[in-house]
């Protein structure tokens, strides 16, 4: 990780179906507050993105994956943040919100239904079609 970013984060588009999981971020949250966006978070010191990912997702949502291999779907990448979206079509147990402080709901959203939300990046609605093509 660059030391110099002040985040670095990676996130789960979950896909299943025709349809993406999106998380509502909590009104209380410092960043990107009451948007949709998709599961994760900030990776911890020594942590790979896609060990974040792995643990984010358990932790966020109670569901298992195996660590993704190969580069991320998509990196976001601006002078303080880099996002590492990871695309996740396999995983045990049934998805609930387990970490109700992060995100107050969930939801499973077809690409014309997400176009129509207030959603945490410009680049989400593109990124939901080639996920799902």
């Amino acid at each position: 990780m660059d030391v110099l970013l002040k985040h670095h984060v990676a996130c789960g588009l979950l896909a299943r179906a025709g349809r993406v999981l999106l998380v509502h971020r909590s009104s209380s949250k410092r960043w990107y507050p009451n948007v949709w966006d998709f599961p994760g978070g900030h990776l911890e010191p020594g942590e790979s993105s896609s060990e974040a990912l792995v643990r984010e997702l358990r932790e966020e949502l109670d569901i298992e994956i195996a660590p993704p291999v190969g580069p991320a779907l998509l990196t976001i990448q601006t002078l303080e943040a880099r996002i590492d979206i990871w695309k996740v079509v396999d995983w045990d147990g049934a998805v609930t919100n387990a970490a109700p402080d992060e995100h107050d709901t969930f939801g499973w959203f077809t690409p014309e239904e997400a176009e129509s939300l207030d959603l945490a990046d410009a680049e989400y609605p593109a990124l939901i079609e080639l996920a799902l093509t």
